[in-house]
């Protein structure tokens, strides 16, 4: 079969990475890709934009039986429905589905309509009526843009004016600061849980966690993710039990009531404290950086659960799982993720790649005069697959020492809390 996968980041080469796995496929493209993707599949420079209807042409002509969307952007957008009118297979949730990470409010109100635990909050459109709530309850917040920001639109509101002033009148995000989701903070340890459903039945991955501040510590700004590992020690298998029941069934069934049936990815950020497992967020798409160290842990073919999901045949699926550990390194460039510069020529991607059990996945790259370059935020990231945590989390740093280009930045302690909380430190 022919498989289209839309994207052009490092969850993007992962998949097709993954999908080129499968003794189902024999070709696969990617649009736009990264010079990283190219290696394994064809990246033709065919536009996301008029509506998605140049994509869904070139998926009519050359027969393609399965796209995969990586980005929110385009589910948002409702790339699947202009799919789906087609007859084409589109994995992801539609337009109305996908709302579920295209606005902060909507989720939100959907969890307090049904049970599901999260932070208590209040949503604004005014910056005064904001700022003057804030200063209120007088307690530690987080100010979110409504719509979607890149992974990086939930901002600490210890320093109030900041906070409510970046999001809706420096206008950072965009619209996408139109409204502003104002939430209690909520104290504990985060993890990343993700699931496939058909709308219907859910079949859970193997736990992940994030690390999304800029610096050591968890200390800088937030950032669209600096690096992960799998699995998570801090979910028990009693917690992941809970969530399932007490979070992602509810979430799921709630949407099928709604008349947003959710197919695809669903992605619930939760923390975990004294009180138990909390919705941080919901994302309609595999994690980024989560996917880097997910599907290395995947015995199973991709494949044929992506398409079960389409098919809603998600219940006669089973997915398998590699008992090793999975860690993965980010880096970026020097002032990621505010002004950086581009351009800069990458060198030793070659030697990492040639390391056993490490793969380099191409996120913010460009092909320039024989060279692979930065090209954007998030640049690469390095993954390691080991028997435990701490020696998986030393070859991916052993992979980012290969790697060398101008002003490269990265976290030197992903694991941190996992290594903590294993005693391996």
């Amino acid at each position: 079969m022919k498989v289209l996968v839309v994207g052009q980041g490092a969850r993007e080469h992962t998949l097709v990475w993954k999908i080129a796995q499968s003794p189902h496929v024999e070709k696969i493209y990617c649009i736009p890709g990264n010079p990283g993707i190219a290696a394994l599949a064809d990246c033709p420079p065919i536009s996301l934009e008029n509506d998605f209807a140049d994509l869904a042409d070139f998926a009519e002509s050359e027969k393609i039986e399965l796209t995969v969307v990586g980005p929110e952007a385009p589910l948002v957008a409702g790339i699947v429905d202009e799919f789906q009118v087609r007859g084409l297979r589109a994995f992801g949730p539609d337009g109305k589905a996908a709302i579920l990470e295209g606005s902060k409010n909507f989720a939100k109100e959907l969890m307090a309509a049904n049970g599901i635990p999260t932070a208590i909050h209040r949503t604004f459109d005014h910056p005064d009526a904001a700022i003057d709530y804030i200063k209120e309850i007088d307690s530690p917040v987080f100010v979110k843009a409504d719509g979607l920001a890149r992974g990086q639109g939930a901002i600490p509101g210890r320093t109030v004016d900041d906070a409510v002033h970046r999001i809706m009148v420096d206008r950072a995000f965009g619209d996408a600061g139109d409204i502003v989701v104002i939430e209690e903070e909520l104290i504990g340890e985060e993890a990343s849980f993700t699931v496939l459903t058909d709308g219907d039945h859910c079949v859970p991955f193997v736990s992940s966690q994030d690390h999304k501040m800029s610096l050591d510590g968890d200390k800088g700004k937030n950032t669209g993710g600096m690096g992960a590992y799998s699995p998570a020690p801090v979910m028990t298998p009693e917690q992941h039990e809970q969530v399932m029941q007490e979070i992602v069934y509810p979430t799921v069934n709630a949407m099928r009531t709604e008349g947003r049936t959710f197919t695809g990815v669903l992605y619930v950020g939760l923390m975990i404290g004294e009180a138990g497992p909390k919705v941080v967020e919901y994302n309609c798409r595999f994690g980024d950086p989560e996917t880097q160290v997910l599907l290395p842990r995947m015995e199973s073919d991709l494949v044929p659960v992506l398409e079960a999901c389409i098919t809603g045949t998600l219940a006669d699926v089973a997915v398998e799982w590699k008992s090793k550990v999975a860690a993965c390194v980010v880096m970026a460039p020097g002032g990621y993720p505010d002004n950086y510069e581009t351009g800069k020529v990458i060198t030793g991607l070659d030697r990492a790649n040639a390391l056993e059990d490490v793969t380099v996945f191409h996120a913010g790259t460009q092909s320039q005069n024989g060279n692979i370059v930065t090209g954007g935020g998030r640049t690469l990231a390095v993954t390691a697959v080991a028997p435990e945590l701490k020696s998986a989390i030393d070859l991916a740093y052993r992979g980012v020492g290969e790697i060398d280009f101008e002003h490269a930045h990265y976290r030197k302690d992903i694991g941190y809390r996992a290594l903590a909380r294993l005693g391996e430190q």
